[in-house]
């Protein structure tokens, strides 16, 4: 029987991680310039490199080193990569927080009986790493990274693969993300996708074929309700 007070009872509402449910910059780009120091080199700006970060960590790390004016070559990149995110890992959680009014969305759209789920290219262990860090792992039915299958976004494999785990059904699932595998993922799958404008990515998020695109979290449950709709 249809309950009223969960509208949303039935739907699987998927989030990407990085950019969208947690400002995770500050410790990427914290991780960058601590292996820059150990290298002899002076740190990036927070505000040059943080629209790098969408595009996963080795783009991060390669782009850092060509900053500091010292690009990587083949042989040292697996070293110093590896470097990152060793201390990535140990401060994952130091300055990362959730973007204002993340949490309240999320509490809101699992009280009108969505599931929750995430789904991103970030590998599982630091996926899990940073929700548990945040104390946010709990509020999600699904969690699937980026090494779980053999492809990511914006193959649409592991958002179908986060929206089975989570218990739902790809006609009745949303994804919220913040740049173009988003988008590409969610349109590969035949789902719609709100963008948010406040996380990483080079295009701005009005050019990333969206179906919404949303400027706070104070919007997304009534965007999310209108799309169910």
């Amino acid at each position: 029987m249809h309950d009223p007070s969960k509208p949303l009872a039935g739907w699987t509402i998927a989030f990407d991680l990085d950019g969208t449910l947690v400002e995770t910059a500050p410790d990427l780009i914290g991780a960058l310039n601590t292996v820059l120091a150990e290298e002899g080199l002076p740190p990036v700006p927070y505000s040059d490199v943080r629209i790098l970060v969408g595009r996963g960590a080795k783009f991060l790390v390669t782009k850092g080193f060509e900053r500091a004016g010292a690009p990587l070559s083949d042989q040292d990149m697996p070293r110093l990569f590896s470097r990152f995110i060793e201390i990535y890992q140990s401060r994952i959680a130091l300055e990362s927080r959730p973007f204002p009014g993340c949490l309240d969305a999320l509490a809101d759209l699992t009280a009108r009986g969505a599931a929750l789920a995430v789904c991103t290219n970030k590998p599982q262990h630091l996926t899990e790493a940073l929700l548990d860090a945040l104390d946010m792992s709990g509020l999600f039915a699904a969690v699937v990274g980026g090494d779980v299958l053999p492809t990511q976004k914006p193959d649409p494999a592991t958002l179908l693969l986060a929206i089975e785990r989570a218990g739902g059904d790809r006609s009745r699932a949303i994804l919220v993300g913040d740049a173009s595998p988003d988008t590409g993922a969610a349109q590969a799958a035949g789902m719609p996708c709100v963008v948010v404008d406040f996380g990483y990515t080079l295009t701005p998020a009005a050019e990333l074929g969206g179906t919404m695109v949303i400027s706070s979290y104070a919007t997304l449950p009534a965007v999310i309700a209108c799309l169910a709709g």
